[in-house]
Parts: structure tokens; C-alpha cells; sequence
């Protein structure tokens, strides 16, 4: 029997010819990525005993999900991540304003095909958008790879989904995985790696892709795995001159269960209050009130993302009681958007821009709700005070709907923009 490209991929990073989907690895990892909470790795590294981190090398942090600073608490944590970056001598550190981790880490080319990526957040399955094995882990999990480079692991079994058809007008990869996750379930792929597969696929931009690995963690993925391509490999190579290794699966690799969908007539998607699964066409909750529109985040902050916003905002104005926020996934994000001019219509529009980071998001700051609040949003989670007053509501959308609603106040079909 074939293997899936997480069994080969865990295989080679446990020294074996093969493996199962089942087995216990003690895998070697490639690269660890940790973020603001890498103050936390950090302490539990120094009670583990050890002086030293494995490889410096290896190890990418990025402040990005409280910054700048929000609280005395937030600074400090930062302060310690600084001084321990300097006393290990990790050079690869992100400070303030550089971006998201999960934007970060595939512009500065530290991600390539065939890795095994860990990080400490959910959302590091984005980089399978490379054909990467990538997953999210604790801080006392990471402080074990810090201090010896491996992970125990299980390797998953894997589903096979495959998206064929040509996507109708405003309709993106957002409402393609919001579209997924409302068939399976938030538990529908628990600890199951995902591979990617069709010609809705083929067709994706790398960001759609990025977004696609990235929201599927929603569904329980521990990878979510799309096959290198040219366009892979071409994003790849114009950001490191490393070796490229792509990996992927036998004609008769195993699968767990095979998923086909179709979307050539797929609306756009809206995730309801509280949860990511419970997914309806944006007809059945059109003409709802909103408070405030969120555009950005690691899951749709990117110039395509921004790209699409503009078009539908460009020589219009945000409904006067929507608080509009634009959240660049990075600074280099930021810096095409301006030269594009994107950032200019925001602006024009009554949009507010903050810095590349997490806050609005994660509700740390930026844009926290109040109670019996509405927001829209293209960011990848709507749990009850996900984003401020456990009595406000989120609700998750593609940037296109997000920016349609924004104008008109309420939840609104993209479709209608002409």
C-alpha cells in the first residue's frame, strides 16, 4: 500500500523508511515558530534544566498577537522574549510591526515542501498551503523541541478532499472552506490530516491556499495539506535558495475517507454565531445589523484579500455607524497595498488601518466588542467573546461580503457589486 504525504513526510522525520497511520513517531523537527506566548516556552525551557536551545537556527519567533504592547503585562512578556532571543542567540526575530507568524514565516521563505513545521498557535496547519506537514502544539511541547529538537508524535490518517469547478462571480476560497467545515463539522477531520486535492484547488492563488490550510484547522485538522505545484515552488524559490524537496503521495496511498465537492454554484458563506461549523448561505442572514467590519488577519489579510476590499470600496464610504478595521497580514502586505493605492481607499472610504497583528482578532485590542455587538468579519474564528463581550456576536465571511456589508451597514450579498 502508498503513502499519503504525512505519512512520508513524518517518515522521513523519524528516520524510517515507513510509517503508518497510527505509529508513534519521535520525529526531528525542521522549524519551530513561537510568538508572543514563546514568553511562556521560554520559562518552561529554563525549569526543563537545559542551557541551551537545540539549534538557534531552527527557531522563529514573531511578536504579533499583543503589539504593540497592550498591557504592562503584554511589554513585559515581550521584554523577556527579547533578552532570551539574545542570550540563545536566535536570530531569526520578528519584533514589533513585522507581521503575523503565519504570513511572516512563507514571505521571509523559512517554509518550504516535504517540511515538518511546529509552531504554538492552531493556525500553523497554514503552511501545508506549501506542501508542508505543519501543526500546532503547546508551550511545554515546544519547550521540549527547543531543548532537544523532537517531537513525539502520532501520525494522523487522511482525508482526501477534492474541490472541482469554477468558482462563480465574488465567490472565493474563504466560502470554499466555510462551505467544508458546515458539511463535516468543527470535528469533523479531529486529528486528521487533510490533502488537498482538484481543480478548484489547481486554480488558487498560493494565498487562497494559505487561507484554505489555515481555516481548516476549524474542522479539527492537525495538516492540512495542499501538493506543491508551480506555483508553489515559484513563491518558494523567489524567497530562499534553499533546496526544494516536494513530497507527495502514492496513486494508492490509503485514505481514511474521500470528500468530492462541487462548487460551481456556491454562494457565498457565512459562519453564525458561536461556532465556525454553523455555516449558512449569505442569503439566510442578509439585511442583518452590523456594529463593525473586519478585514485582514493570518487567514485573509493579504493583497489579494485587500485587492478584492478596495474594488468594492473604491469611491464609496463605510456606513456611518460601522467602525471599519483594515489589519494588513504583514508589513510587506502593507507596503504593496499602499503602492497599489488600496490603503488610499480605505482611508477615503472611513476605514481605519491598524498595524499587522492579531489584536482585533483575538480580542486583545483594536477593536474589541461590546456587548450585544455585531461584527463582521474575514478573520477565522466566531466563538462566544472571541473578539470582546461574550454577549457580542461574530460573524465570518470572505473579504469580498465583509467590505459589501460594511458600505451597506449590514450583512450583504457581494454578488450585488456590479
Amino acid at each position: 500500500m502508498g503513502e499519503t504525504i504525512a505519512e512520508k513526510i513524518l517518515a522521513r522525520a523519524a528516520g524510517k523508511k515507513k510509517v503508518d497511520a497510527g505509529d508513534i513517531v519521535d520525529a526531528s523537527v525542521d522549524l519551530a515558530m513561537s510568538h508572543d506566548n514563546a514568553a511562556l516556552v521560554s520559562k518552561v525551557f529554563k525549569e526543563i534544566g537545559v542551557s541551551r536551545v537545540w539549534d538557534p537556527s531552527r527557531i522563529v519567533i514573531v511578536l504579533d498577537h499583543r503589539v504593540p504592547a497592550n498591557t504592562i503585562k503584554a511589554a513585559e512578556a515581550h521584554k523577556s522574549i527579547r533578552e532570551f532571543v539574545g542570550e540563545q542567540g536566535i536570530k531569526h526575530f520578528y519584533d514589533v510591526g513585522v507581521g503575523i507568524c503565519h504570513q511572516v514565516l512563507p514571505e521571509k521563505g523559512f517554509v518550504r515542501p516535504g517540511m515538518l513545521v511546529v509552531g504554538t498557535d492552531s493556525h500553523t496547519t497554514t503552511y501545508g498551503a506549501f506542501g508542508v506537514f505543519s501543526t500546532g502544539i503547546g508551550a511545554t511541547e515546544m519547550a521540549g523541541v527547543w531543548a532537544t529538537g523532537k517531537l513525539w508524535l502520532k501520525v494522523p490518517e487522511t482525508f482526501r478532499m477534492i474541490v472541482n469547478g469554477k468558482l462563480p462571480y465574488m465567490v472565493a476560497a474563504k466560502d470554499v472552506i466555510l462551505h467544508i467545515i458546515g458539511e463535516i463539522g468543527a470535528d469533523g477531520a479531529n486529528y486528521k490530516a487533510i490533502e488537498f486535492y482538484g481543480e478548484t484547488i489547481d486554480d488558487f492563488s498560493v494565498a487562497s491556499r494559505m487561507t484554505v490550510s489555515n481555516q481548516a484547522m476549524e474542522a479539527g485538522a492537525k495538516a492540512a495539506i495542499v501538493p506543491p505545484d508551480e506555483k508553489t515552488i515559484g513563491y518558494v524559490k523567489e524567497r530562499t535558495s534553499k533546496e526544494v524537496k516536494s513530497v507527495f503521495a502514492d496513486e494508492d496511498a490509503e485514505y481514511e475517507k474521500t470528500f468530492e465537492f462541487d462548487v460551481s454554484d456556491l454562494e457565498p458563506q457565512i459562519a453564525c454565531p458561536h461556532t465556525v461549523d454553523n455555516v449558512k448561505p449569505v442569503g439566510e442572514v442578509e439585511g442583518l445589523h452590523i456594529d463593525q467590519a473586519v478585514l485582514g488577519s493570518c487567514t485573509n489579510g493579504r493583497v489579494e484579500d485587500l485587492a478584492v476590499a478596495a474594488g468594492i470600496l473604491k469611491g464609496k464610504k463605510v456606513a456611518e455607524h460601522v467602525r471599519m478595521i483594515v489589519v494588513p497580514a504583514s508589513r510587506e502586505v502593507y507596503m504593496d497595498a499602499v503602492k497599489k493605492g488600496y490603503i488610499q481607499v480605505f482611508l477615503e472610504a472611513g476605514a481605519t488601518i491598524v498595524n499587522p497583528g492579531c489584536g482585533p482578532c483575538l480580542g486583545a485590542h483594536q477593536g474589541v466588542l461590546a456587548a450585544g455587538e455585531r461584527a463582521i468579519t474575514s478573520t477565522n474564528r466566531n466563538f462566544k467573546g472571541r473578539m470582546g463581550s461574550t454577549e457580542a456576536e461574530v460573524y465570518l465571511a470572505s473579504p469580498a461580503t465583509v467590505a459589501v456589508s460594511a458600505l451597506k451597514g449590514e450583512i450583504a450579498d457581494p454578488r450585488e457589486v456590479k
